[in-house]
């Protein structure tokens, strides 16, 4: 019996990827809530904590009219670590906060693939990047690409 609707969200996902030897699935976020009887952001919920790239999924999503959620099933001889670096490279950009950056190396950390001494000179050489852009030493571009460069040195280290 399923506990909450939740797990059954999860579960008609797995059993389509499942039923699909690609295993790929596009799906319109209004017609699964219609069919499964939940809101939207019910999904949105559980796409967000249970189909993420630590799990072995990757998630696209495009809303509004012509909008549609891909989910597709990492196959295990493509690295998972190389994905969630590009992931977070992808996520770095002039507008990303610190606060966001930080929270990258904490995951990081957590993860057990960087060392908190690399986490620690990281996060410090990140937030003086920050202050030079305060005081305009350097634009929002700039320090982005700086920031990609090292999590990009990451992905090739580790």
């Amino acid at each position: 019996m399923l506990n909450n609707k939740a797990d059954t969200i999860e579960e008609y996902i797995l059993n389509r990827l499942k039923q699909n030897s690609d295993k790929q699935i596009e799906l319109k976020r209004t017609a699964l809530a219609d069919e499964i009887s939940c809101a939207p952001s019910q999904i949105s919920y559980v796409l967000s904590t249970r189909f993420t790239t630590e799990r072995g999924f990757v998630v696209e999503s495009r809303r509004g009219l012509g909008g549609y959620i891909r989910i597709a099933l990492i196959p295990q001889e493509i690295d998972q670590k190389q994905v969630l670096y590009r992931k977070m490279l992808e996520e770095i950009t002039a507008r990303t906060p610190f606060a966001e950056i930080k929270s990258m190396l904490d995951f990081l950390l957590k993860s057990n693939l960087i060392t908190r001494r690399e986490a620690e000179l990281i996060a410090q050489m990140s937030a003086n990047l920050y202050k030079s852009e305060a005081s305009e030493q350097i634009t929002a571009e700039e320090r982005a690409k700086l920031i990609r460069s090292i999590f990009a040195t990451l992905a090739k280290i580790t």
